[in-house]
């Protein structure tokens, strides 16, 4: 075998720019080349290599070596293969960098579409005393670590060695990558690795392979992940989890090319469980997360993570420390809607278009039995519909949209509840039976501007109607409403079981700046006319509601008292308004006045209602006494 030794102040400028025009980055080589060509298994060695930094990312080298050693099969070539027969780095330092804008410092593409590294098969890799610091403005990631493989032909090869710990969000975290010799390494072979990372409370295991060794644009892996909160993992995967109770995962995750998947992915979220497939395409301005997943059983609690609140915190509930303290903070100040932010951010980094259902759920603060939403989102828009809520009968339908292509984002709903029944929605029972049964319909429709979910509501403009059309409630209920007193509680007392007539019942909400006006309350039962008015302040998470009864025929005896409801939201207090007692006056009370706009307002939750047996023979009754009634829709 003949050695060479090349001029190197002859061949150093060629050199350079060959590596320098395939890097797109300036390569300055300040030490000595030593090329042993005349051999069936060429050799070469290089110094200095210095490989410059982009102009954006600052004065320090994306890398440097102080020796890059290569040694190849010349008969391989011939077949258009390529085998590295020695591939070896002494003192390799790497500092890779993303900036808040997203550009990478080792994106060599300029522009153009970034293929995945490919290497060829490696029967010797040798990395001595390498190092490497990596930090990603945007995700708030630091990572430093050591680089070692150290392989012979014998069979004490250690294989490759990826050690560091860095920080994620100003946590700190741990990872580690080994993979298999890569002596003796076939083409067509799996080379074999594997992965842990410890951030915090949150583990990542993969057992996997590279099909064809070196192509990084295709490999498999056998994941589990488990940790407080999904969200927490979009550092490390750039892909904008929600928030979510504490999570149990496992699946099968590959790439092809641009192309990751999760297959057969199952587990547990809180108390809920989750199978189903997951797509995420990359190469795009915009990654697009693709995803089909299910639940047999779907904890209700555990979707107040999801809008930056808590899942229940009782015994045998599933809910991380942050949560606890969110759930705590809520209850000390009686409230529903968390104050979490919103990070728009991570919305408007990526598309997406998933699909869940759940078989059937579970404490839920309504009877549902079921449930399934697609949600979609597009540069910065998102917007869940159909959204489908199944109740024993009816169902809660519409959509939900968050528009995060505005400085302050604006969120938006539409619900309607059509073909429900009171007594599921509100199973009270007395003496083993149900006080008030019937047909009931709503819809809700509102607009708010924030970037929480309490700001969005105590924002929010829009309104909300309630309609019963027809049912019935127990004489003893219908008077107490009223409230007559001296009747209402003689009646419960001899455990009367006696019903009468719910022929309408309607509850109308105009929404300004947080605050529900509800200036149309009216229950039309048998014996009483029960009409109502109040507020809801979304804001401050607070109502007040006045109710009274009017009989409608005369009565001897009589305590008509008007009934209040004050206080927080989750927990009003009812009682009687002291010194409220109504005289009494002529027999009974006109429709007319009392039901002026609500024929108008039916159409909002229903068209048919106006003309339902029930409400329209009110209304048809309020029209002979007067009131303007209308028909058409809004």
């Amino acid at each position: 075998m003949l050695v060479a030794i090349w001029d190197w102040n002859w061949f150093r400028g060629p050199v350079e720019r060959i590596a320098s025009a395939r890097l797109n980055r300036e390569v300055s080589i300040a030490g000595d080349l030593d090329v042993r060509l005349w051999s069936w298994q060429p050799r070469a060695t290089v110094e200095g290599v210095r490989i410059a930094n982009a102009p954006w990312a600052g004065r320090d080298p994306l890398g440097t070596f102080e020796k890059i050693t290569v040694q190849i099969r010349l008969v391989p070539l011939l077949w258009g293969n390529v085998d590295l027969r020695l591939l070896r780095f002494d003192r390799p330092e790497l500092r890779l960098y993303a900036d808040a804008r997203g550009r990478r410092n080792w994106d060599f593409s300029d522009g153009r579409k970034k293929e995945p590294m490919r290497l060829p098969p490696i029967r010797s890799f040798i990395v001595a005393d390498g190092r490497m610091s990596y930090l990603d403005v945007k995700r708030d990631l630091r990572f430093e670590g050591t680089i070692n493989a150290a392989e012979t032909l014998g069979d004490r090869s250690r294989g490759f060695e990826l050690v560091g710990q860095g920080t994620i969000n100003r946590q700190p975290f741990r990872m580690e990558v080994t993979g298999g010799p890569l002596v003796n390494i076939e083409r067509d072979r799996p080379y074999p690795f594997n992965a842990e990372i410890r951030a915090g409370r949150t583990y990542i295991t993969a057992n996997g392979a590279v099909p064809k060794p070196f192509d990084l644009g295709r490999f498999h892996m056998f994941t589990t992940a488990r940790g407080p909160d999904l969200s927490d993992l979009y550092p490390l995967t750039g892909v904008a989890l929600p928030n979510t109770p504490p999570y149990s995962l496992r699946g099968r995750l590959s790439r092809d090319e641009l192309v990751w998947r999760i297959d057969n992915l199952g587990g547990r979220v809180g108390d809920s469980d989750l199978a189903g497939d997951i797509k995420v395409e990359t190469g795009r301005t915009r990654p697009m997360f693709e995803a089909d997943l299910r639940s047999r059983s779907l904890d209700f609690d555990d979707l107040g993570a999801l809008f930056g609140g808590a899942p229940a915190t009782g015994p045998g509930e599933t809910a991380s420390a942050e949560q606890v303290a969110v759930a705590r903070a809520l209850n000390a100040q009686q409230r529903i809607f968390p104050d979490s932010t919103l990070d728009v951010s991570r919305i408007r980094a990526m598309d997406a278009d998933v699909r869940y259902r759940a078989q059937s759920i579970r404490d839920a603060p309504v009877n549902l039995t079921a449930g399934q939403v697609r949600v979609k989102l597009d540069n910065g828009l998102l917007r869940a519909e159909p959204l489908v809520l199944d109740l024993p009968q009816g169902r809660v339908s519409g959509f939900v949209a968050l528009n995060a292509r505005r400085e302050v984002p604006v969120t938006e709903l539409d619900l309607r509840l059509a073909n429900a029944r009171i007594e599921q929605l509100i199973p009270v029972t007395y003496e083993g039976g149900h006080p008030l049964t019937g047909a009931v319909s709503g819809r809700a429709r509102l607009t708010g501007a924030g970037d929480s979910i309490h700001k969005a509501f105590a924002s929010a403009d829009g309104e909300v109607m309630v309609v019963a059309p027809g049912g019935e409630i127990r004489k003893a209920f219908a008077e107490l409403m009223g409230v007559n007193v001296v009747k209402g509680l003689g009646l419960l007392l001899s455990k009367d079981d006696d019903t009468t007539a719910l022929r309408c019942g309607v509850a109308h909400f105009r929404t300004t700046d947080g605050v529900m006006r509800a200036g149309n309350i009216v229950v039309d039962t048998g014996p009483v006319l029960i009409t109502g008015k109040g507020a809801i302040n979304l804001g401050t998470e607070r109502m007040s509601f006045e109710v009274r009864g009017h009989n409608k025929k005369f009565r001897l005896v009589r305590a008509l008292i008007p009934v209040k409801a004050e206080g927080p939201i989750r927990a009003p207090k009812l009682g009687l308004e002291p010194g409220g007692a109504i005289a009494q006056g002529a027999a009974g009370v006109g429709l007319g006045a009392l039901l002026n706009p609500i024929a108008a307002l039916l159409p909002f939750v229903d068209p048919g209602l106006a003309k339902d047996a029930n409400c329209g023979a009110m209304l048809a009754q309020a029209g002979r006494e007067g009131a303007p009634v209308k028909s058409a829709s809004r």
